[in-house]
């Protein structure tokens, strides 16, 4: 296939209808019967073509063989059969398997893995089984190892809030479907060492002693430590987050991936000790290929690891041949395989993110860098011998800077719309921080293969290796840090959805018995409440960065329940300048006590506003507090929470009472105040009375928001209070069963939508 003017490179085309064949694949699943019949009908049109081979033919059966290979995958699975014999309900049984991708280790202590079943024993009747399950356990499991679990084997639970991550369809397209809980160590008992395929085996282990080589002489500096481990083995897991973030908000997240530039630098370490070493080309490729490959398995078998590792064998193989490579047509083989090896690849934002952003440096680097240099090339016609001293070095130094320019514009080009789509976040700053983090990162990472060759023969010379690293390490680390805090150098977008003209817009998380209510109005963004630190860093942090909040005006903490405002600190982190409204009824929560101490060293002059007291949110929307009264007092936090009515509009209000009880309820009737509203949105009070007839005959709701959960009791809601809402003709979302709802007003009216059913309640509905 001819690219551009290119020369012929056949890859190219045959990875394009791939991907068309596995997205037809995707779209129009095949039954099985009129699969079988599509397969046979293809092996008769390759048999076909290949007696009289046509190009076009050629494209079109490539592509219909990916459609046929993506629907044997997917279609009646291991995982997929076994997770419908199971049913939709938890079930507790015993399992035996293999564990086969390596154990990542929570704080709690709690390790998560793969798990390929051999068997399991559900009510007393014991079966082979060859799917594969996540398992949680709170014990040290090791790749390969052969065990035996007592466990609840649960599906796995759908995303419950905008923003967050969809680990159900990630582990779905691996054809993982349920999740065994294993609560106790000793409800797993190991069978034997040394399971699973031995070349992984053998990676993991390596790993580890590499892993200690590297981190040798550094035990006082564990944050050096994480980032040399993910920067030459891939260990990203063992980054904290607060290293892991400015990171990504620079755009140099990419580090951590072991991808093209890693593969490079160790295939051009390999190339020089082949040199030194006097192999011919031929031998020295014979002798890399298969390293490259094994450095692929030792960083964790990632796509871009993989796929640098197949672009450089093939790039190498080329000597075998005495052939040139083209690197756009290596790029697509790289892809073919990967393609053929899982057609799922195709949707993981690895595969997507590895592919464009090389496929973009490939296309546009040259032509940048070409167009950045004519700007201060030299007299065409004076001959490049006569220029000399200073001035030839301005020449090298500004041609490396568009070289290297070029490709971090390409590079930041090509991967712009994914990490918008997937990330919700633009890097400007990126540029800039690729242009000075990247050449120190190659030499960190060829200090480290260097302490690696060095470790078993010079332990001595590997520490000064290793030392020399952290130096540079730090040196990285601070640049990232400084470069993360620009204005303007990163900000979050949202996400992607038809425009809207909204008076306002709230959205009531979903954190159990947790709360964060995000209202959204005009140019402001508010939080009522935001979760504990749990919440706010898994659900409350990655729905604001879903929202495209780079700036929150302002944050009310209803009352001192660490589940609703223990996230503070680190939000105060992440905003700036924002206005906080504070309950000042005084309470015996230490983590208030903690919060208001942390107020006053950060000089942030909390609002204590009380029952009477208003304050506006836009034009168009006005809060009013109608409870506590000044001077209130109570022994229990939830009958102390602020009641917030909220007027959106003319004629539309929102009633929030947080976790507020009978007691308030009753205290807000007998003050006469006016609580009319159309939507409700509660917790549950400890006591779990709440939501009495009277308050409802005050409210006249007509849509109740509420959190509920299983456990403990009382905040879950009653059956017999749920049936009293609908006997009075209100609706009630509980948010066990719609998991967020988002409230969207216009000059019109209102609607509530549910994010994990999708059901609509609008204010016309009858």
């Amino acid at each position: 296939m001819k690219l551009l003017g290119a020369p012929r490179q056949p890859f190219v085309g045959l990875a394009l209808v791939s991907a068309i064949g596995i997205i037809a694949a995707e779209v129009f699943p095949l039954p099985s019967v009129v699969l079988t019949a599509t397969a046979m009908i293809l092996a008769v049109c390759i048999l076909a073509v290949a007696c009289w081979p046509r190009l076009l033919a050629t494209y079109a059966i490539v592509g219909a063989g990916f459609f046929v290979l993506h629907n044997f995958q997917t279609k009646d699975t291991e995982g997929q059969q076994l997770a419908d014999e199971l049913g939709s309900r938890p079930r507790v049984l015993t399992a035996i398997g293999c564990v086969t991708s390596e154990p990542k280790t929570a704080p709690s202590g709690f390790a998560t893995f793969l798990l390929k079943l051999k068997s399991i024993d559900l009510e007393a009747r014991k079966r082979s089984a060859h799917a594969i399950w996540q398992v949680r356990w709170k014990g040290a499991p090791e790749f390969g190892d052969e065990l035996k679990f007592s466990g609840t084997a649960e599906p796995i639970l759908p995303p419950r809030n905008p923003g967050e991550f969809d680990m159900r369809s990630y582990l779905a397209r691996r054809d993982v479907r349920r999740r065994l809980f294993v609560r106790y160590p000793e409800d797993g008992s190991l069978i034997r060492h040394g399971g699973g395929n031995p070349i992984l085996r053998a990676a993991q282990k390596s790993r580890t002693w590499m892993q200690n080589a590297l981190c040798r002489g550094l035990e006082d500096a564990p944050e050096v430590q994480n980032f040399l481990s993910g920067i030459v083995l891939g260990l990203r897991h063992q980054t904290p987050e607060d290293i892991e973030e400015p990171f990504q908000q620079t755009g140099t997240l990419h580090l951590f991936a072991v991808a093209g530039l890693h593969v490079g630098i160790v295939a051009a370490l390999l190339w020089m000790l082949a040199t030194v070493a006097r192999l011919s080309r031929k031998s020295a490729a014979a002798l890399i290929i298969p390293l490259l490959l094994f450095y692929a398995a030792v960083t964790g078998v990632h796509v871009s690891s993989v796929r640098a590792a197949v672009m450089s064998s093939i790039l190498l193989g080329g000597f075998f041949f005495d052939r040139k490579v083209f690197v756009m047509n290596s790029l697509a083989a790289a892809a073919v395989f990967l393609l053929c090896w899982d057609t799922n690849e195709l949707f993981s934002t690895g595969f997507q993110l590895s592919f464009a952003v090389v496929g973009a440096i490939v296309l546009l680097a040259d032509p940048v860098s070409g167009l950045l240099q004519r700007s201060s090339a030299p007299d065409p016609f004076l001959p490049r011998t006569l220029v000399r001293g200073a001035r030839r070095w301005m020449h090298a130094s500004f041609d490396w800077l568009c070289r290297g320019s070029s490709v971090s514009l390409a590079a930041w080009a090509g991967s712009l719309p994914l990490v918008v789509w997937y990330f919700y976040i633009v890097t400007p700053i990126s540029l800039l921080a690729n242009l000075l983090v990247v050449p120190i990162a190659f030499f960190i990472l060829a200090i480290g293969l260097l302490s690696l060759l060095s470790t078993p023969l010079l332990p001595g010379l590997a520490v000064i290796f290793n030392n020399a690293n952290w130096s540079l390490a730090r040196l990285v680390l601070g640049i990232v840090q400084i470069l993360a805090h620009v204005p303007g150098g990163h900000f979050y977008v949202e996400h992607p959805h038809w425009p809207e003209k909204l008076v306002a817009k709230i959205t009531v998380l979903d954190l159990g018995a947790g709360a964060a209510v995000h209202l959204q109005t005009g140019s402001a963004d508010w939080l009522f409440d935001c979760g504990n630190e749990r919440s706010y860093q898994r659900v409350v942090r990655e729905y604001l960065h879903w929202a495209g909040v780079n700036r929150l005006l302002g944050l009310l903490l209803t009352h001192g329940d660490a589940l609703h405002l223990g996230g503070t600190g680190q939000l105060l982190d992440d905003f700036r300048r924002v206005r906080v409204v504070d309950n000042p009824a005084p309470d015996r929560s230490t983590v208030h006590r903690r919060l208001q101490r942390l107020f006053q060293e950060r000089g942030i002059q909390s609002e204590g506003l009380t029952a009477g007291d208003s304050f506006r949110l836009s034009r168009d929307v006005i809060a009013q507090v109608l409870f506590p009264p000044s001077s209130f007092t109570s022994p229990i936090a939830d009958d102390q929470a602020y009641v917030i009515r909220v007027l959106v509009g003319p004629a539309t209000s929102v009633l929030f009472v947080s976790d507020a009880g009978t007691r308030t309820e009753d205290a807000l009737l007998s003050r006469h105040s006016n609580v009319r509203s159309d939507i409700i949105i509660k917790g549950q009070h400890h006591s779990g009375a709440s939501g009495s007839g009277a308050f409802l005959d005050a409210v006249q709701p007509r849509l109740i928001i509420a959190s509920s959960r299983d456990f403990p009791d009382h905040e879950r809601i009653s059956d017999a209070w749920a049936e009293e809402l609908q006997q009075r003709g209100i609706k009630l979302f509980r948010q066990d069963q719609t998991g967020a709802v988002t409230l969207r007003f216009s000059h019109d009216g209102w609607e509530a939508q549910s994010y994990v059913t999708g059901e609509t309640f609008r204010s016309a509905s009858q």
